[in-house]
């Protein structure tokens, strides 16, 4: 079957693509796309053309399989180019995502109509590059120019109905069922009459002076934090408003193919295909999940709230358990302010709002939880506190229901233990803050059964979030791997080196924050409780660093007490370099026999970077992980690690030897 094909109504042409699963634009349909301009443009019984996509979606993107083949034609630009000097009108109908190429097509098109879900957007910056075929020319010719760097810099896609989408629809159909009517509306109001002038024959709206420009770009470039590609695309935005519309299309192809052959976009192509290889697990395929619909979490501090809320927004229900009424009562108060939250950003409206707390129950009686099909455990990370919440929830809860453990570091295999089937027990480790973070180390343990761990990978796909298979072991694959570059940091605190020196070493990177200021966030307490555990197994012979241990016995457990590695104002969580620690640390030194020396920021990324690989390589040795990427993905959407460095085992594989 033809992936572009035409459908007469009348004398206008509908020219239906239909490439599934998200009509790619790849070579079939590129040139299916040049011939059926060029022949509709000489048929004289045509008036009008629109263009429409068949299934979920309007184009949604290039095919990025083709990024490293050698260029096919037709070319996307010629392709575009074409449907904008055609003779007669073309109105793009869009649905579902016009995302990256397939935004640029509707962008050469003459009108463009959406769904009223519709959403558009030129991502290219998420695969290191910026638009290829015109999109950073045309996009500031049809909206303000502020919204136009936006766009491509940021690379979010945006609905048909918000403020940043301001000029790009011609008109929006009042609902899904009416579009194409909508779209065949405008074309037989535009028929007989010639094509208006394209995009690219109009001057840019209204661009900014000198001090607009430079406040636009350095936005996106703090933003950036080294990546090159969105201050790349913000400056194509700048030559569109300033070039002839010859030398900005120019412009744009040259950055983008300098771009495609860069290290930072063969890094988040890694990352690109990565994460979507995650959910891919021999053991579960073809495995059926287990329904869940009603949730129990046990323990509403931070982390259950976090999980409460998350749980909420994917549409189930939770019964949450705390020690008692007035805790009870605190948790349930969090878990709301967390859904206002979503409410006031947009994310839920009022009758959504008013559903999920209707969904939301709180109880200290574990009984509440025997109608449950999944309950997740978020208590203290103590495993005797573990063992008696599971031994409990094993007498209350149905024989099929699912019992998971949000442990950071616990042996899941002995949480297991604790109750009569083992097999019903798994670990679900989310991140900080659990309703915001993208990741789920789903923790397998030696008993547990296909159709668990399936619920598992099922469950966090409809929390929107990337799910990664991991073996039982100290810390799973991510805190493991934290664990071991925290060693490096902390021997070089006793080298030389200070909380600041190493946070800004690490913000240097590409790190949103460094590993003192993130510890401080997430509470040194953690930590501690971790480093007294493992105190009676320890090494004898191997260094151990006492700063954080001495901070802890200080009460300094970090954001939540005001001091940590650093020291907080009332209500501020800007971190201050606090004497009081660097004399600690100096101390310490002093204790030791150490003579400190300075580290630059190369030297203390590299030692950080090297604690990350060889970690990982064990990880992988040892079968805790599936594969190299998904040890990139862990530390890429749990601890920072900037994806335009593709993670520390593609990095390693990259640049070895």
């Amino acid at each position: 079957m033809a992936v572009v094909s035409t459908e007469m109504r009348d004398r206008v042409a509908i020219v239906w693509i239909d490439n599934p699963p998200v009509n790619a634009l790849s070579q079939a349909v590129r040139a299916g796309l040049l011939s059926a301009v060029e022949e509709l443009d000489g048929n004289s019984e045509v008036s009008a053309v629109v263009l429409a996509c068949k299934g979920r979606t309007f184009i949604a993107g290039a095919d990025i399989r083709e990024f490293d083949k050698p260029p096919m034609e037709p070319h996307l630009p010629d392709v575009i180019a074409r449907i904008e000097a055609a003779s007669k009108p073309w109105i793009a109908a869009l649905h579902g995502t016009a995302l990256g190429g397939g935004f640029e097509v509707a962008l050469g098109c003459h009108y463009r109509v959406a769904d009223p879900r519709a959403k558009v957007g030129l991502p290219e910056v998420h695969l290191g590059l910026i638009p290829g075929a015109g999109g950073t020319v045309r996009l500031p010719r049809l909206t303000p120019v502020a919204n136009a760097v936006q766009m491509v810099s940021g690379g979010r896609p945006v609905g048909a109905t918000e403020p940043l989408a301001q000029g790009i629809f011609d008109s929006v159909a009042q609902s899904s069922d009416e579009l194409l009517d909508a779209a065949l509306t405008l074309a037989r109001q535009t028929a007989g009459k010639p094509a208006p002038a394209g995009l690219s024959g109009r001057d840019p709206i209204e661009p900014p002076d000198e001090a607009g420009w430079s406040k636009l770009i350095e936005a996106v470039r703090s933003k950036a934090r080294g990546q090159l590609s969105p201050v790349e695309a913000a400056l194509a935005v700048r030559d569109a408003a300033e070039l002839p519309v010859d030398k900005a299309f120019a412009g744009e192809r040259d950055r983008f193919v300098k771009l495609r052959a860069t290290d930072q976009s063969k890094a988040l192509r890694h990352v690109f295909f990565a994460e979507r290889q995650t959910a891919k697990v021999p053991a579960i395929d073809g495995i059926e999940p287990r329904a869940v619909n009603k949730c129990g979490v046990i323990g509403g501090g931070t982390m259950g709230a976090g999980i409460a809320a998350c749980l909420l927004l994917a549409g189930l229900a939770v019964t949450l358990i705390e020690r008692d009424g007035e805790t009870v009562d605190f948790a349930l108060k969090r878990v709301g302010g967390l859904l206002d939250a979503s409410h006031k950003r947009g994310l839920v409206n009022d009758a959504g709002l008013a559903a999920m707390k209707d969904a939301l129950g709180g109880s200290t009686d574990y009984a509440a939880l025997a109608d449950c099909d999944l309950v997740i455990e978020a208590v203290f990370e103590d495993m005797n506190i573990k063992r008696e919440v599971f031994a409990r929830l094993d007498q209350v809860t149905r024989p099929d229901a699912v019992l998971a453990t949000n442990t950071s570091y616990l042996d899941v295999n002995e949480i297991a233990s604790a109750i009569a089937d083992p097999k019903r027990v798994l670990g679900l480790h989310f991140f900080s803050p659990a309703h915001v973070m993208k990741l789920v180390e789903v923790i397998a343990t030696d008993t547990v059964s296909a159709d668990v761990l399936a619920t598992g990978f099922a469950l966090a796909k409809r929390l929107r979030k990337t799910p990664v298979l991991a073996r039982v072991c100290d810390g799973f694959i991510g805190n493991r791997i934290l664990t071991a570059y925290r060693k490096q940091c902390d021997y070089m605190l006793e080298d030389g080196a200070l909380p600041a020196d190493i946070d800004s070493a690490m913000r240097q990177w590409g790190m949103p924050m460094g590993l003192f200021e993130m510890a401080d966030m997430a509470g040194l307490d953690i930590g501690w409780a971790m480093r007294k555990r493992q105190a009676a197994t320890r090494d004898p012979a191997e260094r151990y660093v006492r700063i954080a241990d001495k901070l802890c016995e200080m009460g300094r457990f970090g954001q939540k007490t005001g001091a940590g590695w650093y020291t907080y104002d009332e209500g501020s969580r800007e971190p201050k370099p606090d004497p009081i620690v660097e004399q600690i640390i100096v101390e310490e030194s002093r204790e030791r026999g150490i003579t400190r020396e300075k580290f630059s920021a190369e030297q203390i990324q590299a030692r950080i970077l090297d604690a990350m690989v060889s970690e990982g390589k064990k990880i992988l040795d040892e079968g805790i992980a599936q594969r190299a990427s998904d040890i990139d993905m862990v530390m890429i959407l749990g601890y920072g690690f900037p994806r335009w460095r593709g993670g520390p085992m593609f990095m390693a594989e990259r640049f070895k030897g």
